[in-house]
């Protein structure tokens, strides 16, 4: 009996084992050079963009300013890490049926979740990552402003400014993310919604 339990076990092990292994073959063959050239290149140019737009803004704008646009940078990190997650976690058949009854937007939301992996790594990692820099660069220029304009202790400024846009970030994050999991249906499909407005399928 035990030797059978055994044996079943085993074998169950095994099965996973290969099915993980097909899995991953079916991953590595989603993933091709073309995509990362092509997510190479819109890194590049967001960031790019992104950063020029931070620095001329936040450089040339007092404390109150810089620090609004700080946290418009961290918000919209937190919003596209909700959406790349929501993709992850959403049901595809629901936009399938949505789609059938030509619901606006479904469309797009089927297309985002036959493309979860790349919508979420551009939303998680391309954006997401890139807000975090620009956020993080941001706060270095709050802290020259508020050192220089109100003579504050420059260690501790650092300290207090990253300190919070890290607090910020990794905590809005955290709470985005179990929303994201909770509402992901919902997001994905307002998320669809918007986008449907700029390009249709």
């Amino acid at each position: 009996m035990n030797r059978s339990k055994k044996a079943q076990e085993k074998e169950a092990i095994q099965n996973l084992k290969v099915q993980t292994r097909r899995k991953e073959k079916k991953k590595k063959e989603l993933i091709h050079m073309k995509w990362i050239v092509m997510i190479f290149i819109i890194a590049f140019f967001l960031s790019f963009g992104l950063s020029f737009f931070a620095e001329i803004t936040i450089k040339q704008s007092t404390l109150l300013p810089s620090i609004l646009i700080t946290f418009l940078f961290i918000f919209f990190g937190i919003f596209f890490d909700i959406v790349g997650v929501s993709v992850t976690a959403s049901d595809e058949a629901i936009f399938h049926s949505m789609s059938a009854r030509k619901v606006r937007g479904a469309k797009v939301a089927v297309f985002f979740k036959k493309n979860a992996d790349k919508v979420s790594s551009f939303c998680c990692d391309v954006i997401g990552d890139i807000c975090g820099v620009i956020s993080g660069a941001a706060g270095i220029t709050i802290t020259s402003l508020m050192v220089s304009n109100y003579h504050y202790d420059l260690l501790l400024t650092t300290l207090f400014v990253t300190g919070l846009i890290s607090a910020l970030t990794i905590g809005g994050k955290a709470l985005g993310k179990s929303f994201a999991i909770n509402k992901s249906n919902l997001i994905l499909y307002r998320f669809a919604k918007f986008v449907s407005l700029f390009y249709r399928i």
